[in-house]
């Protein structure tokens, strides 16, 4: 089994939350916060950053580690870092080569309670985020171990 170590961003601006979707006909179809692998020897911050900006066209200020989330499929087990990130400026735009071969086919601004008629991960997002913030995420919050849904 391989190993995946990732990085994303909880972004939020004017009370929505950034979102990219992700559409493969006849296998998913789904809403995650940006985010993926870390390349080379980049930093966890960097990668995303730069995670950011590829799959959203948008330029963001990584913040505090929020969550540590660990999943799997039958080929990989993944550990991901999320970040809380502050917009900084730039317009939506989804359409960097990576982002097309990883099947993202929007990115958009969601109002928290418009989440759940939608797929959406990672499912904290839906369950239990706004609760940490309000208790301002006193130190990062280790997840339990998932099996992946989607890959």
């Amino acid at each position: 089994m391989q190993h995946r170590i990732s990085a994303g961003v909880i972004v939020e601006h004017d009370g929505r939350l950034l979102l990219v979707r992700h559409v493969k006909p006849g296998a998913y179809d789904f809403w995650v916060a940006p985010g993926g692998g870390v390349k080379g020897t980049e930093s966890l911050e960097e990668a995303a950053a730069r995670e950011a900006r590829e799959e959203t066209g948008l330029e963001v200020q990584v913040g505090r580690l929020l969550y540590v989330e660990e999943f799997f499929n039958p080929e990989c087990r993944h550990v991901k870092f999320w970040f809380a990130a502050r917009f900084m400026g730039g317009q939506l735009n989804w359409s960097h080569p990576d982002t097309v071969a990883e099947h993202i086919t929007q990115a958009a601004w969601h109002e928290p309670g418009a989440l759940s008629g939608l797929t959406v991960f990672p499912s904290f997002l839906t369950t239990r985020y706004a609760s940490d913030r309000e208790e301002g995420f006193q130190q990062p919050v280790r997840l339990p171990l998932r099996e992946m849904t989607f890959w």
